[in-house]
């Protein structure tokens, strides 16, 4: 009788997954579909040349129908005649053990069933929410590392100082004015009582910082198109890239902020200086692991070169997260270094094909979220919208917004020697828009009634900008006079970087010409003809074979010898950086043993 129970059991358990596997393949096929239906369409936007709606806003729309269409006409009947309606703890378990004739059953709490509504449609609205970390761990990684790779360097390092100035004190401006602003707000609420919950002064930093990550793609996506001029397209782009990372590691740090007393959220000021320095060793940390990482040297075989790379970029990600700092400002570095060094080691053929593909899974990602934005607008079974909340919401991202452009506008005009014109700042303000990364920042913790309410309100302030200030880009560039059609290589032709930037970044210039890249590239020239003549040895170990090949069509007079001395070297420095790469993924494969 035993052994027909537990055959029975089998059979069970195999129709039940075969099921489960059916229906993650349906709701997967949603998301499928949603993208295939975003792209036809934006192919017709093309040829029509209609700008007005960019294919983020698009694919929020798409998602906002199948949404509704999940959520309101689709029910699906299910007996609940084994389902235990009552049980009584004292908690909610994250996981729970059930003895059932002696064998144990593991479940885990994926969330609360609504009441009053059918379990089943509960469950497929949950199946079409997906876990949090797939956004920081799949999706993520490839726009943020598209973002530093295709990097318009020249235009960026001339604009450095004024991108950082916006990127860093700009985005905890943004963050505190937000704060201030949403903790009046949130007070007043308590007053009149319309707040359900505990809502601290440190959320509402939390919330200053996550909508303080700007994301203008349909903005840049237009700029683009039309070649508006290279200093706005740069110093907007630039901001954007950066302020990302500053308001992940600002988010992480506010979150670190425990103060010791009584009341966990007071103002105490060992918990500011602890929560500084996570800030400033988070961000360094992640900025060194992201330059130290991702280099590589093969070469002749394309196929191989790629998918090294690829797993270098990816890996740096997840060694970052693995080694408890942020895998995004890691990778964002690392897009910016491979951009400048690896690219340079490729095959014409691999520099072709990563570039694409880069470009592909951008694409694909970026249209994913905002699908699932408008998707999540329904499936989401937590909501908490309160009018006052996403009117103070709307309220204190205008004033940060302006608090972050206009002061720092000012001050940085008094150094500049191509001012930022007072046009500019009214179209940096005005593309302050927000997207995946605030998005994913707000979802990642959706625990509290603090945190449910910020994630509703951040759905409506994505939408907004979106639609609202990503549409209305064509008509803010002619009203403000911004001239377009402007062709970059003149640009670069009539202004050097290395002319413009200022002392230190010449000096860096100098360094990386002579030194960083013939040792890390096949570019640039050999070490042996910028070392010191005491260092020949280790020169000549470290350039790469094909500087001396360049250098030998350049100088035939000593063919012989450099043809001796790269052939002599060239078994030794491809098995350095062999062994590098190797010991790259080695560390990454025993962290996550680990």
């Amino acid at each position: 009788l035993g052994d027909s129970n537990a055959a029975l059991d089998n059979v069970v358990t195999e129709r039940m997954a075969e099921e489960s596997h059916r229906q993650d393949s349906a709701y997967l096929l949603i998301f499928i579909m949603l993208l295939t239906l975003t792209i036809l369409t934006i192919w017709l936007f093309k040829h029509r040349r209609v700008r007005f709606l960019h294919e983020t806003g698009l694919a929020m729309i798409y998602g906002l129908l199948v949404g509704v269409i999940l959520r309101f006409g689709i029910h699906v009947p299910q007996s609940m005649s084994d389902v235990i309606l009552g049980c009584a703890v004292n908690a909610s378990p994250a996981t729970l053990l059930v003895n059932v004739s002696g064998r144990f059953y593991e479940y885990t709490l994926k969330g609360e069933v609504t009441p009053g509504s059918g379990h089943q449609d509960d469950e497929m609205l949950r199946k079409v929410t997906f876990d949090p970390e797939v956004f920081f761990n799949i999706l993520l990684p490839p726009i943020i590392f598209h973002a530093g790779y295709s990097l318009k360097r020249r235009h960026f390092f001339r604009n450095i100082g004024s991108i950082l100035a916006y990127a860093f004190l700009g985005t905890v401006i943004s963050c505190f004015v937000i704060g201030l602003i949403m903790y009046g707000f949130v007070s007043f609420m308590k007053v009149v009582g319309q707040l359900g919950g505990d809502f601290y002064f440190t959320d509402c930093l939390f919330f200053g910082a996550i909508v303080s990550a700007t994301d203008p793609v349909t903005v840049l996506a237009i700029f683009n198109e039309l070649k508006v001029d290279v200093d706005l397209y740069a110093l907007l782009f630039g901001e954007s890239v950066l302020n990302d990372a500053v308001a992940i590691v600002l988010s992480s740090s506010i979150v670190a902020y425990q103060p010791a007393g009584d009341n966990s959220h007071s103002f105490e000021a060992m918990a500011v200086l602890k929560s500084l320095g996570i800030f400033v060793g988070v961000f360094s940390g992640s900025f060194a692991l992201g330059v130290a990482t991702g280099f590589t040297k093969l070469r002749d075989f394309p196929l191989l070169e790629t998918a090294l790379f690829f797993l270098m970029s990816w890996s740096t990600f997840l060694l970052a997260e693995a080694c408890g700092f942020t895998g995004v400002v890691a990778v964002l570095f690392c897009g910016m270094t491979q951009a400048h060094y690896t690219f340079n080691n490729l095959s014409p053929e691999s520099q072709d094909r990563t570039k694409q593909l880069f470009e592909l899974l951008n694409f694909l990602a970026e249209n994913f979220i905002f699908s699932y934005m408008g998707l999540t607008l329904f499936s989401f079974q937590s909501h908490v919208f309160n009018l006052l909340f996403i009117i103070g919401a709307f309220v204190a991202i205008f004033l940060g917004r302006a608090a972050n452009i206009y002061p720092l506008s000012f001050l940085l005009n008094l150094s500049r020697r191509n001012k930022i014109g007072s046009n500019f700042q009214h179209v940096m303000m005005f593309a302050g828009l927000r997207g995946a990364m605030t998005f994913a920042l707000s979802i990642r913790d959706t625990a509290t009634y603090a945190r449910q309410m910020m994630f509703s309100t951040t759905l409506l302030i994505v939408f907004f900008t979106v639609w609202v200030c990503g549409g209305g880009t064509m008509p803010m560039l002619s009203f403000m006079s911004i001239p377009v059609g402007v062709d970059s290589d003149q640009e670069n032709s009539r202004r050097s970087t290395k002319q413009e930037s200022a002392w230190p970044f010449r000096i860096w210039y100098n360094f990386d010409h002579n030194y960083l890249k013939p040792l890390l590239t096949h570019s640039g020239p050999p070490l042996t003809a910028t070392m010191p003549a005491c260092c020949g040895p280790l020169a000549r170990c470290l350039t790469s074979p094909q500087a001396y090949e360049r250098k030998q069509t350049d100088s035939s007079a000593n063919t012989g010898r450099l043809t001796a001395s790269g052939s002599a070297f060239t078994y030794l420095t491809q098995m350095i950086y062999l062994c590098y790469d190797h010991f790259c993924l080695f560390i990454v494969y025993l962290l996550f043993v680990w």
